[in-house]
């Protein structure tokens, strides 16, 4: 019998073709009748529990499985649709769960947000009033049997707890938290209930919002719910489960009355380690190491990750250990199986989700057999040995050592004129009116766009026919904008895959997947470029399309960049440096290209900056070195530009009304912002602390499909003008357009720009 256990708290959802994404779309799209989806969607979570069953490990989850986001499934089986979305029928219609995801006509989408510091988007639930949660269906319990009767596997139920689940709510006040959390236990005790009486041995309960800062008044609470929810059900094992930092209060944590604690013992290493150091572990109770990165996409290191097992052997003893990912693997590509292509000592450094789990298993194997004194000093199974190698040649790779690139961290950045100047000196130059139009950079990638971007990159499109195609659809664009009255233009995007990889494969030390997908939100996956050397310049690469479309038109045209911080945020990134040294490399290589930029005679430049909350840290403690450094490298990605030269950056959905001094210390000229799902908060804030320069506020949802009537964004621009001046506010979308149709743009931008016409009218 084994000693150690294993086990995996998640699993990416998208199959490792992508299959998910697609089966959604063709029902999104009337391709596909419901019967037809939801017999896929059940095909594609069967092959995907076997494959979790394949790697071996002891303990596979189920209930992980989404058909849109995790959070949204629990606000439609607790019965906490919102109102405007229960005429469509019952909680687990797939009507009523699409709209509240996707919007519908009359009723918005529940508003998005990031999930902690990761790329991935949940729904947030919305719990004003006097929440009554009620379990009206148990989709756990239907995933537990599923995997039971069709994958022949008793697996490990995961749910998200009711203090996480309350944390993450919008409209829940300081003096209603505990009682609204309170309501929630009986219906956790309902799921439970149900998962025991059909054979359900472990529950996995996933509580990340104890790495935030956990207020000292929330530990009794925390005591008293799970003392609840164990003493309902003392038969049945709980695993609090924490990721993507160390506990807060570890003492109160610890002694929680569960049966197994999981931590994050990658990104939450010193904290959480230094804890079970000094305060000892909990008798009888197990440690769920995570000590395989459930974010990265790198090997273990197995001499680093078997010296902390070891370590850990001696604090909890092996019985009491489950080897595991420091998280969900959703945040990981499914496998390496596709990866063909690129630097082979790159490629052969990497692990996706079916590699960490087979890791862990050849971890929680060399575990045991030092726990029955059968391993020797240093010596490692085929399967570790393999990752000691390949990493060993990742660490000497030339590309990591290139003195070029290094610079020094405290480079000079020049300080531009006051904002007041440089608004004067800009309003000369380009002559806006009141309340100026643009939209945030992409615009529709038609099919025909993305198949001819792909034959190109394949060689089969001669470069030349690529151009014309890229600089036929460019002057379409440009046109449409004028005709609508747009007043500072974009050239599209039309040759980028995406805001992110298109500018890693123009920089020197990047690599490429062939297949790494992973989830961001809804049906949409991206594909992050993975950061394995010294990033550095090699030369233009904006400059022939933005100077093209400039050559078109006489209104200005923006310069479009992706910033350092995104870039760094939305990659996979090598972890033998710190992020602060990648963001500053980064930052040096696109200032280049906006001094390029400005010397070709683009006098609008936006370098968006979308990530730079998203990926600060969980504790406030720890949020002013960060928002130094990452502001720092935004103002060196721009260093040395022109006071008439107008600097913009874009953020979306992100909580921007808590990092407000920092985005202003960014010195943008002009800054858009999501405000469609988040737009009451926002105008708060605002209210609280105006900003200080240019500021947009998206007046529509691109993320919907519904395109609202130009009364309705007229009424989004009055409510922004009692915040902001109109000498300094600007009219855009929330976010890029490359994902929406054409059809819709047209009539979105349309409506949008006579909304900006009736609006100066007002005020005129």
């Amino acid at each position: 019998m084994a000693i150690v256990s294993t086990a995996g708290v998640g699993y990416p959802r998208i199959g490792e073709n992508r299959e998910w994404k697609k089966l959604l779309e063709e029902f999104w799209g009337g391709k596909r009748e419901e019967d037809s989806f939801r017999k896929e969607i059940r095909e594609l979570r069967i092959r995907r529990l076997l494959r979790q069953k394949k790697s071996g490990v002891a303990w596979v989850p189920s209930g992980d499985f989404t058909l849109y986001d995790s959070v949204l499934d629990h606000v439609a089986a607790f019965d906490l649709v919102p109102e405007r979305f229960r005429y469509l029928g019952k909680p687990d219609s797939l009507a009523v769960y699409f709209a509240m995801a996707r919007g519908i006509e009359g009723a918005p989408a529940c508003e998005m947000t990031k999930w902690f510091d990761t790329n991935y988007h949940y729904l947030v639930p919305e719990l004003a009033g006097n929440p009554q949660p009620n379990l009206v269906f148990n989709p756990w319990l239907e995933a537990f049997n599923e995997a039971k009767h069709d994958a022949g596997l008793l697996t490990r139920p995961v749910i998200i707890g009711p203090y996480t689940l309350t944390r993450l709510a919008k409209g829940v006040s300081s003096a209603k938290f505990a009682e609204v959390v309170r309501a929630f236990v009986p219906v956790y005790i309902a799921v439970l209930e149900q998962l025991a009486a059909a054979g359900a041995e472990w529950i996995q309960i996933d509580e990340p919002s104890l790495v935030t800062d956990v207020p000292q008044e929330h530990l009794a609470l925390l005591a008293e719910i799970y003392g609840t929810l164990k003493s309902t059900n003392p038969n049945l094992k709980l695993q609090l489960q924490t990721y993507f930092g160390a506990v807060e209060h570890p003492e109160a944590i610890f002694s929680l009355p569960v049966d197994a604690i999981g931590l994050d013992l990658v990104r939450g290493k010193d904290g959480n380690l230094n804890a079970i150091r000094t305060q000892g572990w909990p008798t009888g109770k197990k440690l769920g190491a995570g000590v395989v990165d459930g974010r990265g996409i790198w090997r273990v290191d197995p001499d680093h990750a078997l010296s902390l097992l070891a370590e850990l052997v001696t604090l909890v003893s092996a019985d009491q250990l489950i080897v595991q990912p420091s998280c969900s693997l959703l945040h990981s590509p499914v496998s390496v199986n596709s990866e063909v292509s690129g630097d082979p000592v790159v490629r052969g450094s990497l692990a996706f989700a079916d590699e960490k789990l087979e890791e862990i298993v050849a971890l929680g194997e060399a575990l045991e057999a030092q726990a029955n004194g059968v391993g020797k000093g240093g010596e490692l199974s085929p399967r570790l040995a393999v990752n000691r190698e390949a990493l060993a040649a990742l660490r000497s790779h030339p590309a990591r050592h290139r003195a070029a690139a290094q610079g020094t961290s405290e480079d000079h950045i020049a300080e531009r004129a006051p904002f007041s100047v440089r608004h004067g000196l800009q309003q000369a130059r380009f002559n806006l009116p009141l309340l100026p139009t643009t939209t945030i950079g992409s615009l529709p990638q038609t099919a025909d766009i993305r198949k001819a971007r792909l034959e190109w990159r394949r060689g089969k499109l001669d470069h030349a026919d690529y151009r014309k195609l890229l600089e036929e659809r460019t002057e379409l664009w440009i046109r449409r904008q004028e005709e609508w009255g747009i007043d500072v233009l974009v050239h599209g995007e039309f040759e980028r895959t995406d805001m992110v990889e298109h500018f890693a494969h123009l920089l020197d030390g990047y690599h490429f997947t062939t297949n790494g997908w992973v989830q961001s939100y809804g049906s949409r996956c991206v594909k992050p470029p993975v950061i394995y050397g010294d990033v550095m310049d090699r030369g233009a690469m904006t400059l022939e399309d933005t100077v093209y479309a400039q050559s078109l038109t006489d209104r200005p045209v923006k310069g479009m960049l992706t910033g350092p911080i995104t870039m760094l945020a939305w990659s996979f990134y090598r972890d033998d440096i710190s992020r602060k040294e990648i963001a500053d490399q980064i930052a040096r290589a696109l200032d280049a290209e906006v001094l390029r930029l400005e010397a070709a005679g683009i006098g609008m430049i936006q370098v968006d900056e979308p990530a730079l909350r998203e990926i600060a840290p969980l504790k406030r403690r720890e949020w002013p070195e960060y928002l130094e450094w990452s502001v720092n490298a935004f103002r060196r990605s721009v260093a040395g530009v022109r006071d008439e030269t107008q600097i913009h950056t874009h953020m979306c959905y992100c909580d921007y009304h808590e990092i407000i001094d920092a985005v202003e210390a960014m010195d943008a000229d002009v800054i858009s912002l999501e405000t469609s799902r988040s737009h009451g908060s926002l105008i708060h804030a605002l209210e609280k602390q105006p900003y200080a320069n240019g500021i947009g506020l998206g007046v529509y949802d691109i993320h919907s499909p519904v395109v609202p009537e130009t009364e309705t964004m007229l009424a989004v621009i009055r409510d922004s003008l009692a915040v902001v001046p109109a000498d300094r506010m600007w009219v855009n979308p929330d976010c890029g357009l490359k994902t929406r149709g054409e059809p819709e743009t047209i009539e979105a931008l349309k409506r949008m720009a006579q909304a900006a016409r009736q609006a100066r009218a007002e005020l005129t």
